[in-house]
């Protein structure tokens, strides 16, 4: 489980090709040791993943190909900058919302400008995924929790405050840029319990 609140950025060291499935080598140095032991779960790019090897300056951990196929690290590239975070502990901040790292689809930025001294950005999102979204709510974007300010059909638009344009990757996006999405696991469960009758 994890909060939205990115830890660090890291940096994709090496990737390597294995039946289909890739290894990824992530240069995580910016993030405690004691926080990537072995089968510890870590939010890279809003995408749990599981340590299977310690690095001196990071970690190793597999993707399957049904991660390469639904999220965006089937298009990551060695020397990739990715938005870091470990699992949250109990005690720990929540100062995001609950985010468990199982993306639900990839939206796209269709747009992105000035807004006082923040950026405004908009996204439009698979139209499956659009009755999850709501005005005021949170949503999980690249690994960031997000607050959304409209909501118009599969787009959504929120502001982001130089903070996480410079702490984040997401201020390094440009229009078309795919990005990872998970919407608020609370719709999700809502939407589940209505379908059934008390």
């Amino acid at each position: 489980m994890f909060t939205g609140i990115v830890q660090s950025l890291g940096q994709i060291a090496r990737l390597e090709r294995r039946a289909g499935d890739v290894e990824l080598q992530i240069d995580a140095s910016g993030i405690g040791g004691d926080r990537l032991e072995l089968g510890a779960s870590v939010c890279v790019q809003g995408v749990c993943l599981t340590v299977t090897r310690r690095l001196e300056r990071g970690f190793s951990a597999d993707v399957s190909r049904e991660t390469l196929a639904c999220t965006t690290l089937g298009a990551v590239s060695v020397g990739d900058t990715v938005n870091l975070e470990p699992a949250v502990r109990a005690g720990d901040a929540l100062g995001g919302h609950l985010v468990s790292g199982h993306v639900d689809g990839v939206g796209r930025l269709i747009g992105l400008r000035p807004d006082g001294r923040s950026t405004r950005l908009e996204f439009e999102i698979p139209p499956e995924l659009a009755r999850y979204v709501a005005s005021k709510g949170s949503i999980c974007v690249d690994g960031v929790s997000l607050t959304v300010n409209s909501v118009d059909g599969p787009r959504f638009g929120v502001n982001l405050i130089p903070h996480t344009l410079q702490a984040t990757t997401l201020g390094e996006l440009m229009p078309g840029a795919n990005v990872n999405v998970e919407v608020d696991m609370l719709a999700r469960y809502l939407e589940r319990l209505a379908q059934f009758k008390a």
